[in-house]
């Protein structure tokens, strides 16, 4: 299989360095495409038997899969400049939040499209991308999609694409608002007067194993909080804070504001 990636920025690159470490392509197959002539260099260095090219130099793409990993704001724009067309064996994969199939379709002149949204920590072969495709698309397409999605962690099919920028709100801009509350604990320790690098590793440890304690345990989440929260104690005050001030109402409504923004990049 040849790969092209239009965007090579972070998830861009990201993915390709999963699917080159997991053998699914090899490097010769792969080529990066991206818009900032002063990044050649640097992407040559960690990609140097790949092709790489500035959008203004492709006037032909000799790829099986596209990859379009340009930010949304972006892609109109960049779909204008392309100096080539796609032809009818060739499959689009989008990584792009907010922009549905159909809008892409049209920017592209283009019919076989499968739309994901990956989140970060595809950076580190751990992540979870939501997918959806066009009509058309057949089984052993999807399946070769999801095998490479899946070498950046694991995938999740969804018939409604509807539901993908829900999955954006969720997963995609997940990663952001767990870091938020990690930093909010770091600097409350930080207050009580332990110092930064300690409190770093009270709280990165505390998260880590609060996770596997999720992940391992039959238990819904109310009943694991209430096995920390005993009645009167120390918990129980930062909890009471909690709900006297709405923090789960507030992160679930700035939750569903980013799934808003996400339908708004569509246009």
């Amino acid at each position: 299989m040849k790969i092209a990636i239009i965007g090579a920025g972070n998830m861009g690159l990201s993915f390709s360095k999963s699917f080159l470490k997991y053998e699914l392509i090899k490097p010769e197959n792969l080529h990066l495409i991206t818009r900032s002539q002063s990044k050649i260099l640097k992407i040559k260095e960690e990609f140097p038997k790949s092709e790489i090219s500035v959008f203004e130099e492709v006037r032909d793409l000799d790829a099986d899969l596209i990859i379009v990993a340009v930010k949304p704001q972006d892609f109109q724009k960049v779909a204008e400049s392309f100096q080539f067309s796609l032809n009818e064996n060739q499959m689009v994969l989008s990584i792009m939040a907010g922009i549905k199939i159909e809008k892409i379709q049209k920017s592209l002149n283009h019919k076989s499209v499968v739309r994901a949204m990956p989140n970060s920590p595809t950076l580190l072969g751990m992540g979870i991308t939501g997918y959806t495709s066009a009509e058309g698309i057949s089984f052993n397409q999807l399946m070769n999609i999801e095998r490479l999605l899946n070498s950046t962690g694991r995938s999740v099919y969804l018939e409604n694409e509807d539901l993908l920028d829900g999955v954006t709100a969720l997963s995609g801009s997940g990663p952001a608002y767990f870091y938020y509350i990690v930093d909010a604990m770091i600097k409350a320790g930080t207050e009580m007067g332990i110092d930064e690098n300690l409190s770093k590793l009270f709280v990165k440890q505390t998260m880590l194993g609060a996770y596997h304690l999720i992940n391992n345990s039959d238990k819904s989440l109310e009943d694991l909080i209430k096995d920390v929260a005993s009645k009167g104690g120390t918990t129980e005050a930062a909890l009471k804070t909690f709900e006297e001030n709405n923090f789960k109402k507030i992160l679930q409504q700035g939750i569903l504001n980013a799934e808003k923004r996400a339908k708004e990049l569509n246009g």
